[in-house]
This record gives structure tokens, C-alpha cells and sequence, in this order.
């Protein structure tokens, strides 16, 4: 069975809503994928090690991702680089700017891992709408369907 792992962080409770919804959207492949959704201080390397592919969730705080998603890829960047990890991953960014510095920084970190993008970052500005969430769910949803048929 694949598995898929998304990691969050929210304060205001948006980039927790994005999260939810796409694990909503991993949730719809009934078979061959089993899901975990955590936050970033409660994920370690041994979530890593087991996902087949990474969803990272942060809000974007002064240009960056949030500190603690990013303290997340820095407890775990010796551990699980040891691993080979070689996972897909995608983003989604909770922006009050224009989300290009947090996929910018996030980027530039995950190319170690390393990871592989497999999806284009998804970027809601403001107070997600229902259509976000939508995009949101829809990604989560991709993931889980590229993982069940051997995509990524």
C-alpha cells in the first residue's frame, strides 16, 4: 500500500483548513493508499522514511515559510537523508503576499532531501474561499491518485 504524508502548520486555522481538505482528497482513493496528516511539530524523519510522497502545508509569514515547517525539515534533514528519500512532493502555501518566497525557500530546502516536485505549488492569497479548498482537496486528491497507479 502507498503512503501519503501531509504536514501542516497553522496559527490562524487556514493553512489547517487547505491541509484538511486535501487530505479529504487523498481520502477519496478508497484502496492503495493509507494517509497520515500531522503537524509540523508533531512529524519526524520516521514519517518521512514511511510516506511514499510528502504534502507540505505552511502559512507564508514575512516573505518565508512558516518557522515551523521549516524547523521540521531541519530536525529531520540528517535523519532522513540518510534514507535516499527520493519522495514526490507538493505544496500548498497559505499567502498574506504573493506565497513566491515560502515555495522560493521551501524549494531550495526539499532539493536536498531530495524530494521531487510533482505538482505546481498551489498558492491561495487571503482567507481561503471554497473554490481553494476545492484546489486544495483536488491536489490532495492527485497525490493519492498518482501514488495508487504507480505514477510517483
Amino acid at each position: 500500500m502507498k503512503k501519503l504524508l501531509i504536514v501542516y502548520h497553522s496559527q490562524s486555522g487556514s493553512t489547517e483548513r487547505l491541509a484538511r481538505s486535501a487530505a479529504a482528497g487523498a481520502r477519496e482513493e478508497e484502496e492503495g493508499v493509507e494517509l497520515r496528516l500531522l503537524r509540523a511539530a508533531e512529524a519526524g524523519a520516521a514519517d518521512l522514511a514511511w510516506c511514499d510522497a510528502l504534502l507540505l502545508a505552511t502559512p507564508e509569514n514575512f516573505g518565508y515559510a512558516a518557522g515551523a515547517l521549516k524547523e521540521f525539515l531541519d530536525r529531520t534533514f540528517y535523519t532522513a537523508s540518510a534514507h535516499e528519500l527520493n519522495r514526490a512532493y507538493a505544496l500548498i502555501i497559505s499567502a498574506g503576499n504573493d506565497g513566491s518566497g515560502a515555495v522560493r525557500q521551501l524549494t531550495r530546502i526539499v532539493r536536498g532531501y531530495p524530494l521531487r516536485e510533482v505538482a505546481e505549488p498551489l498558492i491561495v492569497r487571503g482567507e481561503p474561499s471554497a473554490a481553494d479548498l476545492e484546489r486544495a482537496r483536488e491536489t490532495g486528491h492527485a497525490l493519492a491518485a498518482g501514488l495508487q497507479l504507480g505514477i510517483f
